[in-house]
């Protein structure tokens, strides 16, 4: 992409095109500011790519993205996927690298206007409409804006906020004591060090580790300076519990089964 090809849906920009290019639409009229070859403003075109990408329209979004191309805007239909993936698709998609494997390959080995660069958007497009959507990043991100602005207006009010964020007020000795630890000012002031980290705050879950990973995990604290017990080393190991999952007993569980030393 060129720089300042940066699509602004509902903005002011320019056209992007060479001025000195009389492109004419479909039906043969000059093409108009920000119009595609087909007669549409590629403001709606681009609308109804993401559309289609959320609703799993993969006939619509496939030619969204052809439309969008073959206008002479492919830098306008790259833009915008690469957005959709973060704003309309499940965290974790691989359709990220294959959107980016795609762009790579119609703006860098080929024209990305030509027949192979629509070939490389169609399929671009199809493989985010065939993602899981989710807007759960998007309302994420505003949920969490406006409980930051309830905060601080129920502070200014003297009163409690209607809704909190998930953690609270972060304090040593509440639901998320376990951060505190050596890795945070607080923690240390606990006398929280490596061991603490280890055995507390190192665990996953809520499955666990996977077994290779307990076995290099366990011998390596067998190997360890510090002299673990076998309940702490347990307790190292040992899953979240799914249903409290910042839950830390003081002590650690009970004595490790014959299995653990494998």
């Amino acid at each position: 992409m060129s720089d300042g090809k940066q699509a602004t849906l509902g903005g002011g920009e320019a056209d992007t095109r060479d001025p000195d290019d009389h492109a004419t639409n479909d039906f043969g009229d000059e093409l108009d500011e920000h119009e595609t070859r087909g007669g549409y403003s590629r403001y709606d075109v681009a609308s109804l790519l993401q559309k289609a990408v959320r609703r799993s329209d993969e006939e619509c979004a496939a030619w969204a993205a052809w439309e969008l191309v073959r206008s002479g805007y492919a830098w306008n239909c790259w833009d915008r996927l690469a957005l959709y993936v973060v704003e309309d698709l499940r965290a974790g998609a691989d359709v990220v690298l294959t959107i980016d494997r795609y762009e790579r390959l119609a703006t860098e080995r080929w024209d990305d206007d030509g027949w192979e660069g629509r070939l490389c958007g169609i399929h671009a497009a199809l493989a985010a409409a065939r993602a899981t959507s989710t807007r759960e990043a998007t309302y994420a991100n505003e949920y969490f804006e406006r409980v930051a602005e309830e905060r601080a207006a129920a502070r200014e009010a003297g009163r409690e906020p209607a809704y909190d964020f998930p953690v609270g007020d972060l304090e040593p000795g509440g639901e998320f004591d376990v951060i505190f630890d050596q890795h945070t000012y607080d923690g240390k002031k606990m006398g929280r060090d490596g061991r603490y980290f280890t055995v507390h705050g190192a665990r996953v879950g809520p499955t666990g580790e996977p077994e290779l990973s307990r076995r290099w995990r366990r011998r390596s604290l067998a190997l360890a300076d510090r002299s673990y017990s076998d309940a702490e080393r347990s307790h190292a190991l040992a899953p979240v519990d799914s249903d409290d999952r910042w839950a830390e007993p003081e002590q650690p569980g009970p004595e490790s089964s014959a299995s653990d030393e494998n």
